[in-house]
């Protein structure tokens, strides 16, 4: 059969003359044969291997041809097997009809099935093992002038090479809940509150009961609130009290700076005498004893001021290798460095967000990530951060009309109360208009709100950070002027018809009809976001405050943005966060404040437990959060 199927690509294996890579076609001929009589084997395989995991090119198409059809809920067998490679024009390449009955009929045992896809991709990794220990042999005899640079590079594709194997996710429910059982006797013995790493916030440790496994924490405040002080206070805590090892990566400051901030809060010297030297006699003993306490503390800091979520990994896996890793902390969440090609920064943070929560449940830690805060809150009578000012994308009324894919209309107050998720009109790649999902709509609390009204007469009502779409990309509404272009749909698209069915004509939006040329007399002019005639361009022609108002948002998957009221509108990203805190200390704001010298830890987002307030005190000298005295 090996002869029927054409040539195997043999490859010269490293350090080797004349040997072929690892291959067995006998296990692949034997899985695509079971595959071809038994739905079981094909479920079986596709959990285990594929396409490219065999070693024949041939193979590889068959096994491709084999699972489409299984994907579309069709028979699997040598006839349809075989039409489905003639009409991709691979039928000739894999030997014709007659391969596929010969690979049917000589099954060794079709019940073998897991076997044989277990051996294909076990030779499968072994083959792109030795891919990857020859570039990364070629790495070194290139003498690359940053070797360190070298290393991770190598590091990367060992990594990539062990996450392509297929990990079994699933286990019954029987042996989850002995794995439950046997945590709860365990937690039960210790006979301790704090079952995660523990802060030395006594409250915050009371509410989390410690920062858990593969959780993560968003740490939000604005500027001079002290997150860099809070941060690094739960890190010394947990690793010089609780011996939990801990990675500090630091995009803002310097090795220097987070040493002598460390330093300074332990010692408890003040920080103006510690910048510049002028110690007293009695600080020198505070500082021996500290830097004695802080030199047995497992904390590793990271100063790279241009990490990505890749580095990140790749350090703290090493680590945790080398050394053990109990706790994962990012000082800040906006500094990283995301996809280039992110449409938007709120994107590229998403993102970023995204892959730190998947930082945590790979290593099984928690992972605390700093975030600063825009300064739209700052805009409020009450100050105190919320949920949505953690969003880089800002907000609208209930009454905001979204404009669904069957032609009708929904507002927001409406998705939010009925939770559906509907279809909705967004713009995707080309300028194009195209149904796409909204998968959650939201409330995000009361904010101050505007109005922008388009010369059409379109307007809407956001909050001052929403973007909406310019010729130049998106841009926030309180960095739009009067005469700039945002871009509205022409004409929507008619509506997904069903199955046999003609679509309808296409609908104006929000009743306004703009003329095929050059668009209404209200300086609609007629253009697009990048070429197809989905959107016109609409001016704005004004921007006026209306008030504080409740205000929701909404996620729709894949393109970020809807129409709202006939204008095209981003929206707020899903929030990865297991837990949601912002710091606050009323006196940056009010200097005579009565809480002078007080803190307020705001827990907003729990998954697994409750939120509330927790009060700490701020020690400004030491820049050192502490625990209120309890009565």
């Amino acid at each position: 059969m090996a002869q029927v199927l054409g040539d195997v690509h043999r490859m010269p294996a490293p350090g080797g003359r004349g040997r072929t890579v690892p291959h067995d076609l006998s296990a692949e001929e034997s899985l695509l044969g079971a595959m071809l009589l038994s739905r079981d084997a094909i479920v079986e395989a596709v959990q285990v291997c594929g396409a490219d995991d065999f070693y024949k090119p041939a193979h590889g198409h068959v096994f491709e041809a084999i699972t489409s059809l299984y994907a579309r809920g069709e028979p699997a067998d040598p006839v349809t097997v075989a039409d489905e490679l003639r009409r991709a024009g691979l039928l000739d390449a894999v030997g014709g009809p007659a391969v596929l009955i010969s690979l049917q009929a000589n099954v060794p045992a079709i019940g073998n099935a897991p076997r044989y896809a277990r051996i294909v991709e076990e030779h499968a990794l072994l083959r792109r093992l030795i891919g990857v220990a020859s570039e990364i042999a070629e790495l070194g005899y290139e003498v690359p002038d940053d070797v360190g640079a070298a290393i991770d590079r190598a590091e990367t594709l060992v990594f990539a090479l062990g996450q392509r194997r297929v990990a079994d996710t699933m286990a019954p429910l029987h042996d989850l809940l002995q794995q439950s059982l046997d945590h709860l006797e365990a937690l039960y013995e210790r006979g301790e509150a704090i079952t995660g790493v523990p802060t030395g916030y006594a409250d915050l440790d009371e509410r989390l009961a410690g920062l858990q496994p593969s959780n993560l924490v968003i740490v939000g405040a604005r500027p001079s609130m002290g997150k860099t002080s809070f941060a690094l206070g739960l890190v010394a805590h947990a690793a010089m009290d609780a011996r939990t090892p801990v990675l500090f990566f630091s995009l803002e400051m310097s090795h220097h700076e987070i040493t002598q901030r460390l330093l300074c809060a332990e010692a408890r010297v003040d920080a103006t005498r510690m910048r510049n030297g002028r110690l007293l006699e009695t600080d020198w003993p505070k500082i021996s004893h500290a830097i004695g306490r802080l030199g047995e503390a497992p904390i590793f800091v990271d100063d790279n001021p241009n990490l990505t979520i890749m580095d990140i990994r790749a350090k703290a896996r090493r680590l945790k290798s080398r050394e053990g890793l109990g706790l994962v902390v990012v000082d800040y969440l906006q500094l990283m460095t995301g996809r280039s090609n992110a449409e938007n920064r709120q994107v590229e943070v998403s993102e970023i967000s995204r892959g730190l929560k998947i930082l945590a449940r790979e290593l099984n830690v928690p992972v605390v990530a700093l975030s600063q805060l825009t300064r739209g809150l700052e805009a409020r009578a009450d100050k105190r951060p919320m949920l949505a000012d953690l969003r880089e994308s800002g907000c609208m009324p209930a009454g905001t009309r979204l404009a669904r894919a069957d032609g009708t209309e929904v507002t927001l107050g409406e998705l939010v109360l009925s939770g559906e998720q509907p279809l909705v009109w967004s713009l995707g790649a080309g300028g194009r208009l195209v149904p796409r999902r909204l998968v959650r709509a939201f409330a995000s609390g009361i904010r101050p709100v505007f109005r922008l009204r388009l010369r059409s007469g379109r307007e809407v009502e956001a909050t001052a950070n929403h973007p909406f779409r310019t010729a130049g990309g998106w841009v926030r509404l309180d960095r739009l002027a009067v005469g700039d272009a945002l871009a509205v749909p022409g004409r929507l698209p008619p509506p997904p018809a069903p199955a046999g069915a003609m679509a309808g004509a296409a609908a104006p939006v929000g009743g306004v009809r703009l003329s095929p040329a050059t668009g209404t007399a209200c300086a609609v002019r007629r253009g697009t976001v990048s070429g197809p005639p989905d959107v016109v361009w609409d001016e704005v022609g004004e921007i006026v405050p209306v008030g504080e108002m409740p205000t929701f948002d909404a996620t729709v998957a894949g393109t970020h943005n809807f129409v709202a009221n006939g204008i095209v509108a981003h929206n707020s990203l899903e929030q990865d966060a297991d837990v949601v805190m912002f710091l606050y200390r009323d006196e940056v704001y009010n200097p005579e404040s009565p809480d002078r010298g007080t803190a307020e830890v705001i827990v907003s987002k729990h998954r697994n437990g409750p939120t509330g307030v927790c009060q700490l005190a701020f020690l400004s000298q030491y820049t050192r959060f502490a625990n209120m005295a309890r009565i």
